[in-house]
């Protein structure tokens, strides 16, 4: 009886653990990819360089597989603790706030042709800070609201670290798919990159509210009436490849800015007919 009850309690412990390991994978996932990043030099060809960018984006959305499965795991196992929370916002940290960073650097470097001046140094070191900053700073946020338990909902201020990292990655998908390689297009993305990993850097720090992906896919088992939506998304994907995921992310980024303006307008709205009535 006290080996039956030793195994069980062993292999309770081992299924419990099994949130902590997806979370594991997630932030294997983030140094793999910056491992994959530090080969390029001036010496690589820019097609290679681009292929590894592409490569590093797709870890990065690998990782955010992981990362949506490890907080159902969780929930489903009962496994939810303090340490767990920790654990997620450090893989985080380092998956969708240094990697995509560091890409940004990489890529902006390579678009320059490596022939880089002070001030374009400086442009991207302190644009891929803001992004870096902004996440570390929404993950600290995250961590204070678990752990003094402030309920959270499918909506909370800010973007999402992941959507953050997600708009980077499709960024390098769309760069790649439609820039045909020229030298041109190349030199201006080298400008636009870290000024758009800023803008999501201040983004994750807004008050602006945004619904949580990963949450809001997971409810659908719950809510139905979501299905045609993600129907919807995964057709436009489809039928338009890159350009429609580029077209549905730029639309999340948007949505929270959109909200935030049509709750204001019916605010005030909501005033003024009561003093009509």
């Amino acid at each position: 009886m006290k080996k039956t009850s030793q195994t069980l309690l062993k292999q309770t412990k081992l299924i419990k653990s099994i949130p902590n390991f997806l979370t594991i994978c997630n932030s294997l996932c983030g140094f793999a990819a910056i491992l994959l990043l530090l080969p390029i030099s001036e010496t690589t060809p820019v097609e290679s360089s681009i292929r590894i960018f592409v490569i590093c984006s797709a870890m990065i959305f690998s990782a955010m597989i992981f990362d949506v499965f490890d907080g159902f795991a969780a929930r489903l196992l009962n496994a939810v603790s303090l340490h767990g929370i920790q654990m997620d916002s450090l893989s985080d940290m380092v998956t969708f706030g240094v990697t995509p960073a560091v890409m940004v650097a990489a890529a902006s470097k390579c678009f320059f042709n490596w022939d880089m001046n002070l001030w374009q140094h400086i442009y991207v070191y302190l644009f891929c800070s803001v992004y870096i900053g902004g996440a570390a700073l929404r993950l600290a946020t995250y961590n204070v609201n678990a752990t003094t338990k402030v309920k959270s909902s499918d909506n909370f201020s800010g973007l999402p670290s992941p959507g953050g990292a997600a708009a980077i990655c499709v960024a390098v998908f769309f760069l790649d798919a439609n820039s045909g390689l020229s030298a041109k297009a190349l030199y201006i993305a080298a400008w636009v990159l870290p000024a758009y990993a800023a803008i999501l850097g201040l983004l994750m720090n807004s008050t602006i509210p945004y619904i949580h992906a990963g949450k809001w896919l997971m409810s659908i088992r719950r809510n139905r009436k979501k299905l045609p939506l993600v129907v919807l998304m995964l057709a436009v994907i489809v039928c338009f490849r890159v350009n429609g995921l580029t077209f549905l992310t730029l639309a999340y980024i948007c949505s929270g800015p959109v909200m935030l303006l049509f709750e204001k307008i019916y605010r005030k709205k909501q005033p003024a007919e009561v003093e009509s009535k």
